[in-house]
């Protein structure tokens, strides 16, 4: 990397004739070490080491450093992309499946994603400003997602009312918590049984 990069670019300046390529070029590398990062994070937790998350995404260590300077950068930046794609499955699961089934699906989706993220929860109660929106940010995207799933299937008969989005966020979010010599399949465990708590005296409205 030149001397001369722009201030909060992360690149060179290129010539008159390929701003494009390199942009297009920097957008790549993003993605991979975001993936790369997503798959460290799972299974070393949020420490691991940069160089084994540059080597995943086939990528130097300094082309890491570049986009995400600090590692809060990494991980927040991790975490966003993980919330938006789960909001975004709403909509396609509810498309695809009956209601009922909409929302057990995406309930599997969101608990995979919060229980397979070591050392997250860690890092955003470490007081580091850089994650102070974060918990804001996962409502704001995923309740809505969740609030459109969960008010089918109770207008559908098939999940019982008087629970809110916001309630089950939290619920799930709880039940994705660590626990001693259990992995993320307890977890899957624990809202599987939440989701049959929800189905019992649907018809009664709880």
């Amino acid at each position: 990397m030149t001397k001369n990069t722009p201030a909060g670019t992360g690149l060179a300046s290129p010539g008159p004739s390929a701003p494009r390529r390199v942009r297009a070029d920097a957008q790549r590398n993003i993605v991979s070490l975001l993936e790369a990062a997503k798959a460290v994070f799972a299974t070393s937790g949020v420490d691991a080491p940069a160089k084994d998350i540059a080597d995943l995404a086939g990528l130097g260590v300094g082309t890491l450093y570049r986009h995400f300077p600090q590692r809060s950068d990494l991980v927040k930046a991790v975490l966003e992309r993980e919330i938006e794609a789960c909001a975004a499955a709403g909509p396609t699961l509810a498309a695809a499946n009956e209601p009922g089934a909409a929302l057990e699906k995406w309930l599997r989706r969101l608990t995979e994603f919060v229980a397979t993220k070591r050392g997250f929860a860690a890092a955003l109660h470490s007081g580091d400003p850089a994650f102070d929106a974060l918990p804001g940010y996962f409502m704001e995207r995923l309740g809505p997602a969740l609030a459109a799933l969960l008010e089918a299937a109770i207008a559908n008969g098939e999940i019982r009312a008087g629970i809110s989005a916001r309630d089950l966020l939290y619920a799930v979010a709880n039940l994705c918590m660590p626990v001693a010599d259990q992995g993320a399949d307890y977890s899957q465990r624990m809202v599987a049984l939440l989701v049959d708590g929800l189905r019992y005296r649907a018809d009664a409205n709880g």
